[in-house]
């Protein structure tokens, strides 16, 4: 129930937030009832990093921004934790009713039990299909994470093997 997918290298940044961004639309138009989130990444120049925001899906509030300006040459993490948890609290009221849990990703935090990871599991044991990116890097503790219940899905396939769930979906 948690089909995942990965880019190869050659895969463009930030690929893989708007796949699973159209995946949810395309999910969304077919009238299944979608909850969890998507990041969209603001290029803000040339130079500079870019500001990634999470959209809770079904959440009227707005974007949470989770990236922080550590400034010039800066090397560390730009990932706002805090602002990554928010994300997660504010999509957890969305489970019940939910058809299907969109996830932007299981990264860092995921991996050491953190992020996402938690509202995965929720989901997994209500029954619910997880679509969510795992990079290359997390693909270890993703599978210890997941077992069983781990699908790897061709990104193209996304929404067809979501559609695939449910007999009455037009």
């Amino acid at each position: 129930m948690l089909a995942w997918f990965t880019m190869d290298e050659t895969a463009a940044p930030g690929q893989a937030d708007r796949l699973v961004e159209d995946v949810a639309r395309a999910l969304q138009a077919r009238g299944l009832r979608l909850a969890g989130a998507v990041q969209r990444n603001l290029e803000i120049g040339p130079d500079s990093p870019c500001d990634m925001d999470m959209i809770v899906i079904g959440d009227e509030g707005a974007p949470i921004r989770i990236s922080q300006s550590l400034g010039p040459g800066a090397s560390g993490c730009r990932l706002d934790t805090g602002a990554l948890e928010q994300a997660v609290a504010r999509a957890a009221p969305h489970l019940r009713g939910a058809d299907v849990v969109v996830v932007p990703k299981f990264g860092r935090q995921e991996a050491i039990g953190r992020g996402f990871r938690s509202l995965i599991a929720e989901a997994a044991a209500a029954g619910l299909p997880v679509v969510l990116y795992v990079p290359r890097q997390q693909r270890e503790a993703f599978l210890d994470f997941a077992g069983d219940l781990a699908v790897q899905v061709a990104p193209a396939d996304l929404a067809e093997w979501c559609l695939g769930r449910f007999a009455d979906v037009p």
